[in-house]
């Protein structure tokens, strides 16, 4: 039987941020669950047993018909809450306040006047003084529900932050899960630690173990197929469930010809001579890159490369000796978004081969061990699990490969120069001692030629695009400020090096309008 944690409940209201609610208050040792605002009720609310509630931010106006609101039952359940921005302003309009639009808009920075000792301010400015936050709202509370105090004002907002000791209702207009409210983490803490009464006691170490047992409960003595890229999520789950039942789990890995230079040998030394997992490692290149052949739309490519690479699982998973389960490196934000109650994003913007494709006809139950972490505390527990730190601090790799590196038509010839120049990138950043502080760094052939002169000839070779950003989560990323000198030695390295290439740029776009990778 696996522990129980305190439970803080975040309720969703569909703002951008939510998940940095749950990261702040995992980094402070504290189990937490985002669930939609409109998938709980009293029954729900009972279940779940939450020691403390924060109700999230939105994009809605308390003042429109219809907009969110939090379960009734949610006031009588006897636990702490804090509401956050819009979950501020329907915890008022639900007791009884008011809000209103306001005169003056607060977005951006903003500084709090603390205006009464209180233990979620505990550790913050001293009274009269002030604090800095992040406000962002057009609506503001106008008048507070009966049992309130005001503990803080703004500028844009009287009732900035609020609280009804008696029923341990907090609220607060400004964001304090964002970066830019320095003592945004403090806060959270003093509501989690102090007001909820929690300890702490979230732990990678404490859930290696939970999750040992679980994943035994689970299988029991069937088998467990796991579908490795050489990821770090499916490197993590691969390695956590062979601790758990040890060779009752097979590793397929498929070489689709779109990896990264000897990644697919870094792999099968790996798991099949360090850990000694049973693998199936198939090259299956030739099927890839032939179906591949003359498709040139991006999301064409995607959806050939996600159907060729099940078809293929389930072959080699057959020949294996089949199983009853399923593993997959599927994290929390899969989840939240899968249930979010606006249906998950409204458009399409990139398919993802291993989300929402899994075959109606699979027999296999799923085993997902990850399903309830973000991706720092995947890389937390792949250390407690004592990977490398080569595949622990990996950049995302998205998984088409570099399939969507090449924009047009995929070829083996392509492939192969965009790899070398690849590499070269990535070792120049290494060497340079900047790997770590970039969230994704990778290189694109551009389906460009240009003119170029090599000693005393001309050239018409192809343009590479250098790509870079710095990011917390991958939702938002902005291109990572390279010294010009890098750049220079790097495409210098690069032209000299590669066959094929002979001009390099380098893309400077953010996250939005962009997207990180080009396909």
């Amino acid at each position: 039987m696996t522990t129980r944690h305190d439970l803080i409940l975040i309720v969703d209201f569909g703002s951008q941020v939510t998940q940095l609610i749950a990261r702040r208050l995992r980094e402070s040792g504290v189990y937490c669950e985002i669930h939609p605002f409109n998938q709980l009720d009293g029954d729900r609310l009972a279940a779940l047993a939450p020691k403390g509630v924060i109700l999230s931010g939105g994009p809605a106006s308390v003042l429109d018909a219809g907009s969110p609101r939090a379960p009734e039952a949610l006031w009588t359940l006897g636990v702490p809450v804090l509401g956050i921005c819009y979950g501020q302003q329907t915890m008022v309009e639900q007791l009884g306040g008011k809000v209103a639009p306001h005169d003056v808009r607060e977005f951006g920075r903003a500084y709090l006047n603390v205006g009464a000792k209180h233990p979620l301010f505990d550790g913050l400015a001293e009274v009269g003084a002030s604090e800095q936050v992040w406000m962002s709202h057009g609506d503001s509370v106008a008048e507070i529900p009966e049992g309130f105090h005001i503990i803080a004002t703004s500028p844009g907002a009287p009732f900035a932050a609020i609280a009804d000791d008696a029923r341990r209702f907090y609220a607060v207009q400004f964001h304090p899960e964002v970066h830019h409210t320095p003592n945004g983490r403090l806060i959270l803490k003093n509501f989690t630690h102090n007001v909820c009464g929690l300890t702490g006691d979230w732990t990678m170490a404490a859930y290696r173990d939970e999750a040992i047992a679980k994943i035994r409960a689970q299988v029991g003595d069937k088998k467990v197929i796991c579908g490795l890229s050489g990821g770090v999520d499916s490197s993590v789950a691969a390695v956590l469930i062979h601790e758990a039942i040890g060779d009752q789990l097979t590793c397929v890995f498929v070489d689709t010809g779109m990896m990264r230079l000897d990644e697919a040998e870094q792999v099968v030394t790996l798991f099949r001579d360090h850990y000694n997992i049973p693998l199936v490692a198939a090259d299956e290149s030739d099927l890839f890159l032939g179906e591949l052949a003359g498709v040139t739309d991006p999301e064409l490519k995607r959806k050939t490369i996600g159907r060729l690479f099940i078809d293929v699982f389930d072959k080699h998973a057959a020949e294996a000796g089949g199983a009853d389960f399923l593993a997959q490196g599927t994290l929390y934000p899969d989840v939240i978004e899968s249930v979010s109650f606006s249906g998950g994003p409204s458009v399409t913007i990139k398919s993802h081969h291993n989300v929402g494709g899994l075959p109606e006809h699979m027999k296999m139950q799923l085993v997902e061990p990850l399903r309830e972490l973000f991706k720092d505390e995947v890389r937390a527990l792949g250390r407690e699990l004592g990977l490398p730190e080569s595949f622990i601090g990996r950049h995302p790799f998205p998984g088409p490969g570099l399939a969507i590196r090449c924009p047009g038509e995929v070829t083996r010839a392509k492939l192969d120069t965009l790899r070398k120049a690849d590499a070269i990138y990535l070792d120049q950043i290494r060497k340079h001692g900047l790997y770590d502080e970039i969230w994704q760094a990778f290189a694109v052939l551009l389906p460009v030629q240009t003119v170029g002169v090599m000693g005393d000839g001309r050239t018409y070779e192809s343009v590479l695009a250098l790509r870079a950003v710095t990011s917390v989560d991958g939702m938002t990323a902005d291109y990572y400020p390279f010294p010009h000198e890098f750049l220079g030695e790097t495409a210098t390295r690069i032209i000299g090096e590669v066959k094929g290439v002979n001009r390099v740029v380098y893309d400077v776009t953010s996250k939005p309008p962009g997207t990180i990778e080009w396909e």
